[in-house]
């Protein structure tokens, strides 16, 4: 019996993968666009929302990384960061989420004259705005950012140091993004070799747009702590489940899969949730969690990711509770915060939904 979304909203979940550029408010993105006079497909915040979905959903490229250029547009200044990321947890909070990675790009937020430490420190405090709100609002929830480098660009380890430079000061891990396809990760191979030797984590986005040499690099020459996405890993396993030397691999390590399972509808993976690699590789036992990647985007939630994939699995309670501990089991915190994470909130939060009548 699948899991009602009222349940799966009242659950703790956790979110590794969610872009801040892919979880803006439409109305924040009206009101910060006629600020600076950048032009809008639309000035209604209904249509707006309808028009972001359906740009990412029409299977052109060229419009849907114009979604975009527009949420980017409105993300140049250190107040406007600052909103957007405390408007970003504070919907991950209303959502149930509570622990939950902002991933963004530094370098592509500066045509506004801030310098790439005061773009980093707007979102921090925008975190923390966060997350003071939701704690006033009964929704106490951990939120830290991830630093993404753009792929296509030239690689340097300017982000890579920028991000160890805030290690303590809520920075949790750093990444790669933007297109795979002629991209490979082993292009920052430089940035990942000075994270390795700073004792550094990070992700790399591999085997969403392109397949299994993506994921080998990622994991063999990179290093990835966690694979974005990850979800064409299962080209690597037969149809009786025999798995292929790097599936086997990735299996035995417990490398973390951040699956997205209605951006990766968008992204052409699969045209049903019923069809998503997640169900093979959570049968297999993969370190499978479940996230967002863009909600504005994919008009989605945590709470219907799991709703979803639900109705598609036939999962139930103790199944989403496996996904969410896999999730807290390999967010960028600190051991004893991820035990405490798991023990006094999440296995609690879902004893409760167990026993409510």
């Amino acid at each position: 019996m699948s899991v009602p979304i009222e349940i799966c909203r009242a659950v703790p979940k956790v979110a590794l993968h969610d872009h801040l550029d892919g979880g803006l408010r439409p109305a924040t993105i009206i009101e910060e666009a006629a600020r600076v006079g950048h032009v809008l497909p639309t000035a209604d915040p209904v249509e707006l929302g309808e028009w972001f979905f359906q740009a990412a959903d029409s299977g052109s490229l060229v419009r849907y990384l114009e979604t975009f250029d527009h949420t980017i547009a409105v993300m140049q200044t250190g107040a406007q960061l600052r909103r957007v990321a405390a408007e970003w947890v504070e919907d991950q909070a209303a959502d149930g989420v509570v622990y939950a990675e902002a991933r963004w790009a530094p370098e592509q937020h500066l045509t506004g004259g801030l310098t790439l430490s005061e773009a980093v420190e707007a979102v921090r405090d925008g975190l923390a705005d966060g997350v003071e709100a939701s704690a006033a609002a009964g929704r106490p929830m951990t939120a830290r950012q991830i630093l993404t480098s753009m792929r296509h660009g030239r690689p340097t380890t300017e982000i890579a140091e920028l991000a160890v430079a805030y290690r303590h000061d809520s920075v949790a891990g750093f990444d790669i993004a933007g297109a795979e396809d002629g991209f490979p990760p082993s292009r920052f191979s430089e940035a990942f070799d000075y994270l390795r030797r700073q004792n550094f984590q990070f992700t790399i986005h591999a085997g969403e747009a392109f397949g299994l040499p993506s994921i080998w690099e990622a994991v063999q020459l990179c290093g990835a702590s966690r694979l974005g996405h990850g979800v064409r890993l299962v080209e690597d396993i037969a149809p009786d489940g025999t798995l292929g030397d790097l599936a086997a691999y990735i299996r035995d390590r417990r490398i973390p899969l951040e699956l997205c399972p209605s951006s990766n509808l968008q992204t052409g993976i699969c045209s049903r949730i019923e069809d998503h690699p997640f169900g093979r590789l959570a049968e297999l036992r993969f370190r499978v969690t479940v996230s967002c990647d863009n909600r504005l985007m994919s008009r989605t939630t945590l709470s219907r990711e799991f709703a979803l994939l639900s109705d598609a699995f036939d999962y139930d309670l103790a199944d989403l509770r496996r996904f969410t501990i896999n999730a807290a089991k390999s967010a960028f915190l600190p051991f004893d915060q991820r035990l405490a994470l798991i023990e006094n909130v999440i296995k609690p939060g879902f004893d409760a939904a167990v026993s409510a009548p």
